[in-house]
């Protein structure tokens, strides 16, 4: 059984079911019984035809459910002609579903569990998994995001033409892309690799230079996704990496994508950090970094999103660029632009491990000590703690020897 393939063809259906007029919420309903139904038939008798069988599975279990609701009887007949078996239509709205899952009314959260199971075609189990909650709390989730769009995204006037009210825009899009990718990997589910493959797929259906930033942005971060961790699990900086075991084809694979979208001179925030990922990969050592070009593109992406955080890591850059002083020097001009720095919390988490880092850099450790252990207690996860408590641990040893 290849569940890629079953994955890949979902979000298609369930497209052309509400093409076909069926309530968002129902119709993915309807497409994950045929899922499961297709799990377990396909493999002793597989149909010639896997998507054509899709669709009229689902639509007969979405004809179903929609009998047996009193509430909806009024549209029975409408609904009771049914499209003969047969193949396929050619058409795929499945470009729509990324839009209706970035719905405005969705919380980022809802959106990626949305897109998970509507466009990725994964279970609520394995979304769950991922995200390490119970299942139970999973389904809440996508019950409600599916019910905002239902009850909000789906104008009945304009269901016959198949088009979606108030869908999100490109920017959301992608935004809810990169969360999922930033989430990473765990349970059974590499949410890494499945949000690169829903964007290439996106990238296949429509032409834009954001679109392929991202995905060029992905492919060279996730080429270094060997080297990150040592044998024992524990984190390994970028300076310290391994780059013979970073993914050369993935990387000519991103920058290849990266210089045609920059070449369309329509530069968005997911191209520079791209650019900014490509000229990491292309140093063959941590020392041959071109940290100049690098503080430049940084300077064209905090004009493009006006960012805390893409400030906190120029700071680094400039640090390496021109010297850890330099680096304190732009560290406490962001300082001074955010609210709440002056008192004892941070609004930036990574603020006091990129303090640490720089006051390391210039000879003063103990207070990178001290600022070390401060960012280990605000870690947002246990793998960065760990480090980040080596890395107090270590100086405070170097100190005392």
């Amino acid at each position: 059984m290849d569940e890629a393939l079953l994955r890949s063809l979902a979000p298609s259906v369930l497209a052309l079911l509400v093409r076909r007029g069926a309530d968002f919420a129902a119709a993915e309903d309807a497409v994950q019984d045929a899922l499961v139904e297709a799990l377990r038939t396909w493999p002793a008798d597989p149909p010639r035809d896997p998507k054509g069988w899709l669709v009229t599975v689902a639509w007969r279990k979405f004809l179903d459910t929609t009998r047996a609701d009193a509430a909806r009887r009024r549209r029975e007949d409408r609904l009771d002609a049914e499209p003969a078996p047969g193949p396929a239509p050619g058409v795929d709205d499945t470009l729509q579903l990324y839009f209706l899952c970035a719905h405005p009314s969705l919380t980022p959260s809802s959106a990626v569990a949305l897109t998970l199971r509507a466009v990725g075609g994964l279970t609520t189990r394995q979304i769950a998994e991922a995200y390490l909650v119970p299942e139970a709390t999973m389904a809440q989730r996508i019950s409600r995001a599916k019910r905002t769009v239902s009850d909000h995204g789906v104008s009945p006037a304009r269901r016959d033409r198949g088009r979606f009210d108030r869908p999100g825009d490109v920017a959301t899009v992608l935004r809810v892309l990169y969360l999922v990718f930033n989430e990473g990997y765990s349970g059974e589910m590499d949410l890494a690799a499945e949000a690169i493959r829903l964007t290439r797929q996106l990238a296949a259906a429509i032409d834009h230079p954001e679109v392929a930033g991202l995905l060029a942005l992905m492919l060279l971060h996730h080429a270094r996704r060997a080297a990150r961790t040592a044998s024992d699990g524990s984190l390994v900086p970028l300076a310290e990496q391994d780059r013979g075991r970073w993914d050369t084809t993935l990387i000519a694979e991103g920058v290849g994508i990266l210089q045609a979208a920059l070449a369309r001179d329509r530069l968005g925030e997911f191209q520079a950090q791209a650019a900014i990922a490509a000229l990491h990969a292309d140093a063959p050592t941590v020392e041959e970094t071109d940290w100049v070009q690098i503080v430049e593109w940084y300077d064209e992406l905090a004009r493009l999103t006006d960012s805390p955080v893409v400030r906190l890591n120029r700071a680094v850059a400039v640090g390496e660029a021109d010297g850890p002083r330099a680096g304190l020097a732009a560290l406490a001009a962001l300082d001074a632009s955010s609210p709440g720095a002056s008192s004892g919390g941070h609004p930036l988490p990574r603020r006091a491990a990129v303090a640490a880092y720089l006051h390391e850099r210039d000879g003063d450790l103990a207070t990178a000590a001290r600022l070390y252990a401060e960012a280990a207690r605000r870690a947002p996860n246990l793998a960065e703690r760990d480090h980040l408590t080596r890395q107090a641990a270590r100086l405070n040893a170097r100190r005392g020897g």
